[in-house]
């Protein structure tokens, strides 16, 4: 049962079995204050919350569904809550090492080619703003993440406490064409080539490291430059709801698209 948006967590799958999808608490930026705890805890408790979100989100999927599955941390706690379940359904991964640790656990994943859309996604993200904008890409698969979220009835969300914010902050992760890479650098100025494996998909990837203020404005100009393949800025018109896990509960908040 949630009451004021909170969900106490145990530990089992089953204590979400009362979490319902159509739950109407509203994130009030107004509270962004206490929604914004969490910094400085313990590795093992960030572990924790993972688990409570992911766990929460299973809950979600029912048999018959198709369903997106992200990549990062928090969705390597949801694949075995998945599996617990024994549903039939049928998911598509956003990464190899997703659709791996998806297929050893006996998850049936299928080739994207194959789906037109999803019930419903399910991600993580490096930060949750109190508006609803996010910035994902940690794991350098943001530009499928993004197709599979917009492709979905509903998006949902799962973080621990720590990702929530006031507001947006640099990094950004950027996908770009390694075609005219250092062209493309000399035009975004701010950005930090990353030291890692190419995405899926083959490209490089960076990070946006300048300050901003206005996340939908960035978002515009690095979709309107040439080299970038696309940006960790997802914003809250795709993102259904967010579940957020702390020490004793998980936080539901349902983002509102009111407004432009």
């Amino acid at each position: 049962m949630i009451r004021d948006g909170i969900v106490p967590w145990d530990g089992t799958v089953a204590w979400y079995a009362a979490v319902p999808s159509d739950s109407t608490v509203r994130w009030d930026s107004s509270a962004a204050t206490t929604f914004d705890r969490g910094y400085g805890v313990m590795a093992a408790d960030l572990e924790s919350q993972k688990q409570a979100a992911a766990e929460a989100s299973a809950v979600l999927v029912e048999d018959g569904m198709t369903v997106g599955l992200g990549t990062g941390s928090t969705v390597a706690h949801l694949l075995p809550a998945l599996a617990r379940r024994r549903l039939s359904v049928r998911y598509v991964s956003t990464s190899p090492r997703t659709e791996e640790m998806a297929r050893g656990l006996g998850l049936h994943v299928e080739p994207f080619s194959l789906i037109e859309g999803f019930d419903i996604t399910i991600d993580g993200a490096d930060q949750v703003a109190p508006d609803g904008w996010l910035v994902k890409g940690g794991g350098a698969a943001h530009t499928r993440e993004k197709i599979v979220a917009v492709s979905a009835d509903r998006f949902v969300v799962i973080v621990d406490s720590t990702k929530t914010v006031q507001a947006l902050h640099p990094p950004v992760p950027l996908e770009l064409i390694e075609f005219g890479l250092a062209s493309t650098l000399r035009r975004l100025g701010t950005v930090k080539l990353r030291e890692a494996p190419k995405s899926p998909d083959g490209g490089v990837i960076a990070d946006f490291t300048g300050d901003f203020t206005d996340p939908r404005a960035l978002a515009t100009w690095l979709s309107e430059t040439p080299g970038v393949v696309d940006h960790g800025l997802f914003p809250p018109q795709m993102v259904t709801t967010v579940l957020v896990g702390r020490e004793h509960s998980v936080d539901t908040i349902v983002i509102s698209h009111a407004g432009p």
